[in-house]
């Protein structure tokens, strides 16, 4: 995985947006979905918001996506394989580049078909413990047609993402805007950020 977290690491810094093929194995991704696929059948994701716990609101013209946060005390098999993957992830992340992250937090996401999440930015506008975006795709046999292509605006120009299966995307959540272009079919993905604690 070293390999892996490196080319995640190195395209960041040559590009601010890091790219890597096959983040998840073929293996844990499929788990994963599977894992979405049934929440959404129980209908246990809930619509997403823009803001924090504070300052949260829910706007459809904004952000059409639903959500289901992972946690460890879902005592899920396949989540905490993902965990344990991010554990080693942060731990090479500050081992390497001395990022001092300190926590993270991850949800799954679904977007619908006719699905869209506007321009924005991750940090918030009240609390800067944000510090790096990542969002890992669970989309097999992904086709150009099918839409929902994360769009980076940077430097006045355009870098459009196809959501494929096992890919990681990492930003800095304070630097670049972003938006998940409309989707024409379910697409589906684990999105959350590297958190850094009490800054000033």
């Amino acid at each position: 995985m070293q390999k892996i977290f490196n080319t995640l690491i190195n395209s960041f810094i040559d590009n601010k947006v890091g790219i890597a093929e096959n983040f998840l194995s073929e293996s844990l991704s499929s788990h994963l979905k599977d894992n979405l696929t049934t929440l959404y059948t129980e209908k246990l994701l809930l619509s997403a918001g823009t803001g924090n716990d504070k300052l949260a609101v829910q706007n459809k013209l904004v952000r059409s996506d639903i959500i289901y946060w992972l946690d460890r005390a879902h005592n899920n098999p396949h989540e905490n394989d993902f965990f344990d993957l991010m554990d080693s992830f942060v731990s090479h992340l500050n081992d390497t580049c001395y990022t001092g992250i300190t926590g993270y937090e991850f949800h799954y996401t679904m977007y619908e078909k006719g699905s869209f999440y506007k321009k924005h930015i991750d940090q918030f506008r009240n609390n800067d413990s944000r510090q790096y975006s990542m969002i890992i795709y669970l989309n097999v046999d992904w086709q150009e047609n099918d839409g929902g292509e994360l769009c980076i605006h940077q430097n006045n120009s355009f870098q459009h993402i196809a959501p494929v299966n096992g890919k990681s995307v990492f930003f800095k959540s304070s630097e670049l805007e972003h938006e998940v272009l409309l989707t024409n079919k379910p697409r589906m993905s684990i999105t959350g950020w590297l958190k850094r604690d009490n800054l000033f």
